[in-house]
């Protein structure tokens, strides 16, 4: 039956066939037509280059006795196959065994010089000499070892030739990248070839035998240093039957070393090693003395030494002393693989053979390039999976978002890089304990969870009232209306930001923060220059205010200008221009006429709402930009709204613009004229400005109503905040030099930990408190004044002692507490001048401040008290 139905339907189909149409047929070409198209437009969509539009030259290593070659014959086969065309330099791969025929056969073309430097990405093995810069061809890519932190002024000659450039010793050491590692493959091989050398210097067998002659002792081998290459020599000693003995400073090295079968040494002291990028980290003197006297007792035993101890961007340490080399027995070998960076042991000469007291030194310092085909082959292998790794579907592209590609990249197009953005350090779980009965939690108590909230809440409601017990007039109340407010805009303003706009966040608040410089102009005075030490505080106060708004925001551009793409659209932010100029315009116009006495205000709530806009736009990267041209329009809104309620006399406005101009064009220039790995710390420098000049406007406006203070009925609450504003001023100038100092390197970023430190900052706490009760409740000039200079010396001491106990790795939460602390000096400000707009930003600096610190902390797994108190 299936058989006949079969047939019936075959047959049904043969009378319809004939009937098909043009119209069909051309229906079918459209469909697949379309097809087609839609797949030649996703392949449109790929971003970056194809692979075969591309050439890649390898050119020979001039350096001196270099014979390692970037590219390997196998290697370009898998590129060519890829769509590249590759040039090779003529007898670039001779040092290593490869000839010209093994490449062209690969299908590479085997070129000159000139030819091979003008292919869109050069590959290298060691970062390029002098003479070869000039050969580069602008905006060419280069790859290979370059050791960006060394050689400065190389890469400034690379960005000349606006180079995109990548550091293979630059590649995060991350579980991804681990075919990328070029430096574990040359430490892997120099390892192993240390071990090769001092078998070929040393006079006996590694290996114990026992023969008809006698019986031959194994030789003693001492590894320092359980790294790459560090376990690469244990492994090979221990395979040719040698003692072997390792040492780190790294406990968890310890496993890896008993797994050859060798000895791990271990000193008396307990201090952990770990650091950062698979390296050691300094040790603490007690650590080292203990080190000594072992390796001094070991070098008594053993006969072989290889040493590989390496600290990133330090000198090597000296771990071995000449005493210890002379005490070891003749005919002893020592292989010092850290002798280009000064070397582990005092007798070594980089770069050399040499004997001294019997004892054979080889501190060789291109072991690696000794075995030049292996690791030409190893190298070739990180170059190639490397640079295919930049793009997908066989299109090159950067992509900074990439963590590979932003960890080594360098320059793009002559535009530093590096170092890339700092990452909020992982937390590494804890090994599953063993099985234990788990005790179930306590059942919630709701009673006291929901009486604790509503102790809160009335502590809250309670504390209102009590500001209105004590409020002198309408307008203090006003003031607290608006300071409350404002500081709820702000604490909900920036729970969003991501990590990588911590610092670009900093920045813009901190050039927000030099609206101090409205508190100087209030109290400016005099004509073409101040005639009283009141008028020059407050002239001081606008011109160090001013340097801090001018660079503040030239910072912040220049930070987020390294977050942008070639894929990026193109921006057009000179026209929000357009608002700040009709806005300003129509200001001026209504502050001319004097017919709208309101618009002032209304002007400060604009500008204010400009300051909200730009923290808003920095917690996010599609809107930052944005936010850094508000924050610019909100500063010099909420400034020109300034002199509209002051309308300062020409001779006076003249005073005011020399010195805000002056101060801005000098913040201006330092910013431009910075490197970009100086940014952040910038930002501490600048910072320290805004508690300089809260410090002085206090100073200033006390001179200027202390006569009133026996008649003013507020006069007590203008001295609280007069003498908060200069407290915190105090606390936030020395801390953020400090804050700089230690980001810089002028201070040593190891936390200053005082003996009875907890006891002086708590003395001076109350030697502050001391001095605010002595100060209020006196009406004398001099009892005033002399009290303020007081809580300024002690509040300035308390901001070094508290900042120089916190390690240079915490100064970005450091910098942001300061950048709250501002905040609260500048609502202080606000109060005693009874202004609205240093009120409203001030709460908003210092809500939004606290908020990214707390932000910043739970980042590193720690809490805000444990980063500030230095706890551990």
């Amino acid at each position: 039956m299936l058989r006949v139905n079969r047939v019936a339907i075959m047959a049904d189909i043969g009378n319809h066939v004939c009937k098909l149409s043009v119209r069909c047929s051309r229906g079918l070409r459209s469909a697949a037509g379309q097809l087609c198209q839609k797949a030649k437009a996703e392949e449109k969509t790929i971003a970056g280059i194809p692979y075969k539009n591309l050439s890649i030259g390898v050119p020979k290593e001039l350096y001196t006795n270099e014979r390692r070659v970037a590219i390997v014959p196998a290697t370009v086969q898998n590129l060519v196959k890829k769509g590249f065309t590759v040039n090779v330099e003529e007898n670039a791969g001779i040092g290593a065994k490869f000839l010209n025929d093994d490449y062209a056969a690969s299908g590479a073309k085997v070129n000159t010089k000139k030819d091979v430097y003008n292919s869109d990405i050069i590959l290298k093995v060691r970062a390029p000499l002098q003479e070869e810069i000039a050969n580069f061809r602008e905006r060419g890519t280069l790859i290979s070892f370059l050791y960006p932190a060394q050689n400065k002024d190389l890469v400034d000659q690379l960005a000349k030739k606006q180079l995109t450039v990548f550091a293979m010793d630059c590649v995060p050491r991350i579980s991804r990248a681990q075919v990328f590692d070029a430096l574990s493959s040359m430490a892997n091989i120099a390892g192993y070839k240390a071990v090769v050398e001092a078998a070929n210097n040393f006079g006996r067998f590694f290996t114990g035998q026992i023969t008809a002659a006698g019986k031959v002792p194994p030789a003693k081998v001492l590894v320092i240093g359980g790294g790459v290459a560090g376990l690469s020599a244990i492994g090979t000693a221990k395979n040719m039957g040698a003692i072997v003995r390792g040492f780190d400073t790294r406990a968890a090295v310890k496993e890896q070393v008993e797994s050859f079968g060798a000895e791990f040494l271990e000193v008396h002291v307990k201090e952990s090693g770990e650091g950062t990028g698979g390296y050691a980290k300094e040790m603490s003197k007690e650590f080292y003395d203990a080190e000594m006297a072992l390796f001094a007792k070991q070098c008594k035993e053993i006969d072989i030494l290889i040493s590989t101890a390496l600290i990133p961007g330090k000198p090597a340490p000296k771990l071995i002393s000449k005493a210890m080399i002379e005490s070891m027995k003749p005919g002893s070998v020592v292989v010092d693989l850290a002798a280009e960076a000064g070397g582990n042991i005092e007798t070594t000469r980089p770069g050399e053979l040499y004997v001294y007291k019997d004892v054979i030194h080889i501190g060789y310092t291109d072991l690696p390039s000794r075995l030049p085909t292996q690791s030409s082959t190893l190298y070739s292998n990180n170059i190639t999976k490397l640079l295919l790794s930049f793009g997908e579907k066989d299109h090159y592209n950067i992509n900074l978002e990439d963590e590979v590609v932003r960890g080594s990249i360098i320059l793009q197009e002559g535009k530093l890089l590096w170092p890339p953005p700092a990452k909020a350090p992982e937390v590494v779980a804890a090994p599953p304990a063993k099985a234990v009965e788990k005790v179930p939690p306590p059942p919630p108590n709701y009673f006291a969870d929901t009486l604790k909230d509503s102790l809160m809440y009335t502590a809250g409601l309670g504390g209102t009232l009590g500001l209105g017990m004590i409020s002198p007039n309408s307008a203090f109340t006003s003031m607290v209306n608006i300071f409350g407010l404002a500081g709820i805009v702000g604490y909900h303003t920036v729970w969003g930001v991501t990590p990588a706009l911590h610092s670009p966040l900093m920045s813009v608040t901190n050039a927000i923060s030099g609206i101090t410089a409205v508190g100087g102009l209030l109290l400016m005075g005099g004509g073409y220059y101040p005639t009283n030490t009141l008028q020059t505080l407050a002239a001081l106060a606008a011109f160090i205010s001013s340097i801090n708004i001018g660079g503040g925001f030239v910072v912040t551009k220049r930070m987020l200008d390294m977050f942008k793409r070639p894929t990026d659209p193109p921006e057009y932010q000179y026209l929000y221009g357009i608002p700040a100029v009709s806005f300003l315009a129509g200001y001026g116009y209504c502050a001319s006429t004097g017919t709208y006495p309101d618009i002032h205000q209304m002007a400060y709530l604009a500008a204010s709402l400009c300051c909200v806009g730009a923290l808003t736009g920095l917690s996010s990267q599609k809107t930052s930009r944005l936010g850094n041209t508000l924050g610019i329009i909100g500063v010099t809104s909420g400034v020109a709204a300034t002199l509209g309620i002051l309308k300062p006399t020409p001779e006076l406005f003249t005073q005011m613009a020399t010195c805000m101009g002056l101060g801005g064009l000098i913040g201006t220039v330092m910013a431009k004229r910075l490197e970009v790995t100086d940014l952040p710390q910038m930002v501490a420098l600048f910072h320290s400005l805004v508690g300089a000049a809260a410090v002085l406007t206090c100073f200033s406006n006390y001179l200027l109503e202390q006569p009133h203070f026996a008649t003013d009925p507020a006069a007590n609450v203008i001295k609280t905040f007069l003498f908060l504003g200069t407290f915190i001023g105090g606390v936030t100038f020395t801390g953020s030099l400090i804050a700089f100092g230690k980001l810089q390197g002028i201070l040593k970023s190891d936390p200053l930990l005082l003996p009875g430190r907890n006891l002086l900052n708590a003395g001076m706490l109350l030697g502050n408190v001391g001095a605010m009760g002595y100060y209020m409740t006196s009406n004398s000039p001099s009892v005033g004044l002399s009290m303020l200079g007081t809580t300024t010396a002690l509040s300035s001491i308390m901001g070094i002692t508290l900042t120089a106990a916190i390690g240079g790795a915490d100064m970005p939460v450091v910098i942001t507490v300061l950048n709250s602390y501002s905040g609260w000096a500048l609502c202080a400000e606000g109060f005693m001048l009874d202004n609205n707009l240093m009120t409203i930003v001030g709460a908003l600096i210092g809500s939004s401040g606290a908020i990214l610190s707390y932000i910043m902390c739970k980042a590193m797994n720690r809490s805000l008290p444990n980063v500030i108190l230095s706890m551990k």
